[in-house]
C-alpha cells in the first residue's frame, strides 16, 4: 500500500467517522438514551478525532521537516493522535461523571504524556542497539 492511498483511506474513514458523529449529535437524545447510545457517541468522536489528529500530525511534520523519508512519520503521528484522543475523550468521560477537576486533568495530561515518552525512548533505544 502506497502512502498516498494510505492517507487517503484514513481522510475517507475520517470523513464518514465525523458524518456518523454528527448524525448521532442530531439523532440520538442524550436525556433518553442508554449505554450503546454514549457508547455509539465517544467511539464516532474518537474514531474521528484519531483520524483528524493523524492526518494533522502527518502534515505538520512533513512540513516542518526537510526529511526525504516522510514514511517514518506516520507510526509517531497515529500513536500521537491515538493517545491525544484518549486525552480528549478521557476528559469528556470524566466530565459527563461530574470527576473532572483541574488536578484530575494535569495527572490524565501527565500520565498520557508519560506513556509517550515511554514509547518515543523505546523507539529510540531499538534505533541504537547492535544486532
Amino acid at each position: 500500500m502506497t502512502l498516498q492511498k494510505y492517507l487517503l483511506g484514513i481522510a475517507v474513514s475520517t470523513v464518514f467517522c465525523f458524518v456518523a458523529f454528527g448524525l448521532i449529535c442530531f439523532y440520538i437524545d442524550p436525556d433518553n438514551t442508554n449505554l450503546v447510545g454514549y457508547l455509539c457517541f465517544y467511539a464516532s468522536l474518537m474514531f474521528s478525532l484519531v483520524g483528524l489528529f493523524t492526518l494533522l500530525g502527518f502534515y505538520l511534520r512533513v512540513w516542518l521537516s526537510k526529511n526525504e523519508i516522510i514514511f517514518a512519520y506516520v507510526a509517531p503521528s497515529f500513536r500521537q493522535a491515538v493517545l491525544l484522543s484518549v486525552i480528549v475523550i478521557g476528559s469528556l468521560i470524566l466530565q459527563s461523571f461530574r470527576l473532572l477537576t483541574w488536578w484530575d486533568a494535569i495527572l490524565f495530561v501527565a500520565s498520557i504524556v508519560l506513556l509517550e515518552f515511554f514509547f518515543m525512548s523505546r523507539y529510540s533505544s531499538k534505533s541504537f542497539r547492535k544486532v
